[in-house]
């Protein structure tokens, strides 16, 4: 067995789970208990440095120290931190600006003002294990990504948060679907990312805007081996791969028409592999590297080498943009 792309511990109970790709070797992994969770990093303080309330910033969860770290953006300063997670994971953005954090190891969903060092809500995602988040930019609806129910040991599922309040309702996958990743288009549909509980191998959903019910899509034009983040980029249906191939040192970003399914082009990020959710923004794309331990800036679609490389983290995880006054250049 060689390396592993990005691996991530989610406490259950008193263990823990493993969530491993495939190695670069073909083989697979299940998931296991094999790695131990990590603590609740609860004696920091969250901080801002000064007034954020103007100022962009890229998010960064990092399930090695359980927090979440703000950047400028694009500069990659550090602007502050947000503590007191157990097992963050992926984070997502609505359109004033505020990001939700997906907290595993409290199957809760947290929200932050933009620049901000207190929840200002909760939301509990009973039984799951989230992995993602989504904002549908035509409702305002919250969705997430699960990989597992804790207390029956199945499949997880996709929760919908109406107007991202209350209790959610549940949408399992056509084929027993572990869910990754999550994301809408700028009609309101969902398009989900993850694995098969029948085959064990990678799959690729939508919720279609009004509908109850999951629709597999069979991609063509190119092979996804292991899920990515999930976004729409403008035009198309952005779909990650983090071992891309199972090639060294690289990752991929599969521009897909969505329900069509279709591969039009792929965005090759070289230099390091393993990158887990990332974050398109206008040109610019934030990738979280796992392996690298820092958070990278790519030009997008073109890929290539990083152009920043913002280090200092360990298992650097989810990555979001918020915009200052994110609803004013939204409405532009």
């Amino acid at each position: 067995m060689r390396r592993f792309a990005a691996a991530f511990t989610v406490a259950i109970g008193l263990g823990a789970l493993a969530l491993l790709p495939a190695c670069s070797n073909g083989a697979s992994r299940e998931p296991s208990s094999m790695l131990p969770s990590a603590g609740m990093s609860g004696l920091e303080r969250s901080w801002m440095a000064g007034d954020t309330t103007n100022q962009d910033l890229f998010y960064i969860s990092d399930r090695g120290t359980n927090k979440v770290y703000a950047y400028a953006y694009p500069q990659g300063t550090l602007e502050g931190t947000l503590t007191g997670f157990h097992s963050p994971a992926g984070i997502c953005v609505d359109k004033t600006g505020d990001i939700w954090v997906s907290e595993q190891g409290s199957a809760q969903l947290k929200e932050y003002a933009h620049g901000g060092t207190k929840a200002i809500a909760v939301l509990d995602d009973p039984g799951e294990i989230p992995v993602s988040c989504a904002i549908d930019p035509t409702t305002g609806n919250l969705a997430v990504a699960n990989y597992y129910k804790r207390r029956h040991k199945g499949h997880g599922s996709i929760a919908i948060f109406i107007d991202a309040k209350g209790k959610p309702t549940f949408y399992n996958g056509s084929q027993g679907l572990y869910g990754y990743f999550c994301g809408y288009d700028d009609k309101g549909n969902l398009f989900v990312d993850g694995t098969s509980h029948v085959s064990g191998g990678f799959l690729f959903e939508e919720l279609a805007k009004g509908s109850a019910k999951l629709r597999n899509i069979t991609l063509t034009g190119g092979t996804i081996y292991f899920p990515g983040q999930v976004q729409w980029d403008g035009k198309y249906v952005a779909v990650g791969d983090q071992t891309y191939g199972r090639r060294q040192g690289a990752a991929g970003i599969f521009r897909t028409t969505g329900a069509g399914g279709k591969i039009v082009g792929v965005t090759t990020l070289t230099g390091y592999g393993d990158v887990v959710e990332f974050w398109i923004q206008g040109n610019t794309l934030v990738a979280p590297n796992y392996s690298a331990r820092a958070a990278l800036l790519y030009k997008y679609p073109a890929g290539g080498e990083p152009k920043k490389i913002v280090s200092g983290l360990r298992q650097p995880f989810g990555a979001v943009v918020s915009l200052a006054h994110q609803e004013l250049r939204t409405a532009e």
